[in-house]
């Protein structure tokens, strides 16, 4: 099993393969053309999402500064609007459904690390260095109609549903059904969402 493969499945991989750096790389460099591009040159800022993305849906509009870790494992729907200095770790799948609106500064994340530092880094090196520290991952999906308020923090393995609103601030660590307004850290369910 590569350690893509390893990546993908959840299980503790190794960030420093040379696969996932290159990609790593590759993403950082197409974010940094992005945010760079004139606001008004559309073709351009289209061909790097095309580059950059897993998956785009007709009307996605991306307000730079915008941070990705790979970008090949985001996939967006329809009609979807992403604010600015938001930041998408999608070291596994960040899938976001039809007519999404995510606010300034949303931070969705889909790695995390073992508590313990020991499993994290392993033992020193013989120079006293430590390698690349080990990492899981799950994956986060939001569903269809979802608006995500500003500074709301996403925790890898969430599920969000349909018709959700995630108010400002937010920390999101576990999942919210469909039909919800949810508020909160940790973000819970307050109301229908009718």
């Amino acid at each position: 099993m590569t350690e893509r493969e390893k990546m993908l499945a959840g299980e503790l991989y190794d960030c420093s393969d040379p696969e996932l750096l290159a990609q790593w790389h590759k993403a950082k460099n197409l974010v940094r053309a992005y945010n760079q591009t004139a606001s008004e040159n559309l073709d351009e800022k289209d061909r790097i999402l095309g580059a950059l993305l897993g998956k785009r849906g007709a009307n996605l509009w991306i307000t730079p500064p915008f941070y990705v870790d790979y970008g090949v494992n985001i996939c967006f729907g329809e009609n979807c609007e992403v604010n600015m200095n938001c930041t998408f770790l999608d070291d596994n799948k960040i899938v976001i459904g039809d007519n999404a609106l995510i606010a300034p500064n949303v931070q969705i994340y889909t790695a995390f690390h073992p508590a313990s530092a020991a499993d994290r880094f392993g033992p020193p090196r013989e120079d006293g260095s430590f390698a690349f520290c080990k990492t899981q991952t799950a994956p986060v999906i939001i569903g269809d109609n979802v608006w995500i308020g500003g500074g709301a923090i996403i925790l890898p393995g969430v599920t969000i549903g349909d018709n959700v609103v995630i108010g400002a601030g937010s920390v999101v660590t576990k999942d919210i059904p469909s039909d919800k307004v949810a508020i909160g850290s940790p973000c819970r369910a307050v109301r229908e969402n009718t």
